[in-house]
């Protein structure tokens, strides 16, 4: 059995009718000068940075940004992915390495095309452009939002009123990754076949996995510590805290802090039992490079069995 958090009662259908949203106005973003390429080599032969890629554009050799690392697989060498240009600066004294950025992975699993955004920037772009149309039905009709806003010892990506009048601080976290299975790379393959037995759209999307020297350090110790800040300032004043996990991808179900990191899991169940709203978002990413939200409410689970609850939701 299973604890799910933050289910609306209304399926996303019926959320766009009761807003008359058409398809159109559920484009939050656009990504203008794509291209898909793959990834040559990184980090780039001719620049060792870890967050420089070699790719090529029609045939030409060029340098991309790779906000994400490797992204567990998913920004490295013969990796597919959608790059946007970079404008050149209008200082001409300043050097510019990356002609572009790598934004979207381009995976192709079962018959199927799926575009993920990997670039953790776009997460805060999306949240922000959704704050700026009321399209999150947990603030409604906000105001005064402002970006990256400093509380405590840590800098939140947003602050603002929401539509009751209460001042609320808001954290992104970019979610790119999911599997059928929430386990570490060495347990995977105890799981190998298990797609066969699950529908394309079965997966769990998970937060956070990555390098780590050992089993026993946390993947993110910002992430953690945005978390206990949120945590402290819950529990300190008035605001309302918010964690909202950005999923752009749409072969999920489900969301669930790792398995991979227990620490920032137990963390984040903490965070929930002392008054911090956990939501996790969805949004869709075409072909032409625009970005379309989906939802407000996928499923959220922080106990693979009823856990203790806060009395007061």
């Amino acid at each position: 059995m299973y604890f799910y958090m933050k289910v609306y009662p209304l399926s996303i259908m019926h959320y766009h009718k009761n807003n008359m949203l058409s398809s159109d106005s559920l484009v939050v973003y656009k990504l203008d000068s794509m291209y898909e390429t793959t990834i040559v080599k990184r980090p780039s032969a001719f620049c060792k940075t870890p967050y420089v890629a070699d790719i090529e554009i029609n045939g030409i050799p060029a340098m991309a940004h790779t906000p994400a690392l490797g992204c567990c697989g998913l920004s490295d060498k013969d990796r597919h992915v959608m790059v946007s240009k970079i404008s050149h600066k209008s200082n001409k004294s300043s050097k510019q390495t990356c002609a572009y950025r790598v934004e979207l992975a381009c995976v192709y699993e079962r018959g199927r095309h799926l575009r993920i955004g990997i670039n953790p920037k776009l997460a805060e772009v999306l949240i922000w452009n959704t704050l700026q149309n009321n399209m999150l039905r947990f603030v409604g009709h906000c105001s005064k939002v402002e970006r990256e806003v400093t509380y405590l010892n840590s800098r939140f990506d947003f602050s603002g009123v929401d539509e009751d009048g209460r001042s609320f601080v808001l954290e992104v976290k970019n979610v790119p990754l999911a599997d059928y299975v929430d386990v570490a790379k060495s347990e995977r393959s105890k799981y190998n076949g298990i797609e066969r037995r699950k529908c394309y759209h079965e997966k769990i999307a998970y937060f956070p996995d990555g390098y780590r020297k050992n089993s026993t350090e946390v993947v993110s110790p910002r992430a953690l510590k945005h978390i206990e800040e949120l945590t402290t300032l819950r529990t300190t004043t008035n605001h309302r805290t918010i964690l909202c996990f950005v999923i752009q991808r749409t072969d999920i179900v489900q969301f669930q802090p790792s398995n991979i990191d227990l620490t920032y899991k137990r963390a984040v169940q903490e965070a929930w039992n002392k008054g911090v709203e956990i939501y996790a978002i969805q949004y869709e990413w075409t072909e032409s490079g625009e970005c379309l939200f989906l939802r407000d409410d996928v499923p959220v689970m922080l106990y693979d069995q009823y856990g203790p609850q806060n009395q007061s939701r």
